[in-house]
């Protein structure tokens, strides 16, 4: 592991109640509904956590999550409190709808496996006829997933279904639809600025000790969003050519190449040093073209107790 690689961490913090590690964050609970997420360098494709981490990836994920979180924070409120280190979210603690909001504006990933496969409706939203692969849609479309426990596949559902079984009220989902489209048109225009389409994404919201909808977890990062490069667009979407994207899909085209897929009984390639810092490239990439500014990483030495200084300010 190199200096620079955040692998896992051994918090022992004030008033922690529990540790929760998921595939890539460490997420510490604390009294008094706080929560410190760390975002680590574990790395994850199809549902499996690859054997090396990758140095930087967390602090570029986290990075770009809270500057959009910022940037949105006159839309609704979000859990975070501050960041005492570029891997290190503090925030309030939330209690998350059963739902997460998948928005669309292009017919990309799923949508176009559905779409391709015959299906015409995607969580009860009509689509029309006659289109290819990455065309954009007629308007946004929302396709809610369920919000599965670990280890389990999230499976689409429609706005009918949520509300006849009880996972989110009419009342809130009526809202949560509302932030989508607000969320999505405000993350459009950023990435415009950038040179950038942002095809489509997912928004996890939850509510505040108070009951106020709140934003949760991560938004407009590459692993929870799909963006392509605007220039050129339009011609290779004419002549039928896959759109260059900006997503972490090429560690899964890399691991296919490689002939794992997920799957029982194949075994994750090994990943070289070479192929670790052609990773970690690939995601500083990602930061300096969403961000528009040139990344600079921070050791995780010292993470820890930059961690409890912050706390002890709350």
């Amino acid at each position: 592991m190199t200096p620079n690689t955040l692998k896992e961490t051994h918090f022992n913090l004030p008033g922690q109640k529990s540790l929760f590690r998921g595939k890539v964050r460490d997420v510490y609970t604390l009294d008094n509904d706080i929560l410190v997420m760390v975002a680590t360098d574990r790395i994850s494709a199809f549902d499996v956590v690859l054997p090396e981490a990758i140095p930087y990836k967390g602090q570029v994920l986290s990075r770009i999550a809270t500057r959009f979180m910022e940037l949105t924070s006159d839309i609704l409120p979000n859990w975070i409190l501050g960041t005492p280190h570029p891997a290190v979210t503090v925030g309030r603690r939330c209690n998350p709808f059963k739902v997460e909001m998948v928005i669309r504006g292009y017919l990309s990933g799923h949508a176009w496996r559905e779409y391709k496969a015959g299906r015409r409706t995607l969580c009860g939203v009509e689509l029309p006829e006659g289109l290819k692969e990455n065309d954009r849609l007629p308007h946004p479309i929302i396709t809610p997933t369920t919000k599965e426990d670990l280890g389990a596949h999230d499976e689409d559902i429609s706005r009918q279904e949520i509300i006849a079984h009880g996972l989110v009220s009419e009342k809130d989902y009526d809202e949560l639809e509302k932030y989508t489209y607000r969320l999505f048109e405000r993350g459009t225009e950023i990435a415009a600025q950038r040179g950038l389409i942002l095809v489509d994404t997912k928004y996890e919201f939850g509510k505040d000790q108070n009951g106020v909808i709140t934003l949760i977890d991560e938004i407009h990062t590459p692993d929870s969003s799909r963006y392509f490069y605007a220039e050129g667009y339009a011609e290779r979407q004419a002549k039928g050519e896959p759109q260059k994207q900006l997503s972490k899909e090429f560690v899964r085209e890399w691991l296919m190449a490689e002939g794992f897929q997920g799957q029982a009984g194949q075994q994750v390639p090994t990943m070289t040093p070479q192929v670790v810092e052609g990773i970690s490239a690939r995601y500083i990439e990602l930061y300096e073209h969403i961000m528009g500014e040139k990344f600079t990483g921070e050791s995780p030495e010292g993470i820890e107790a930059r961690t409890v200084e912050f706390l002890a300010r709350l």
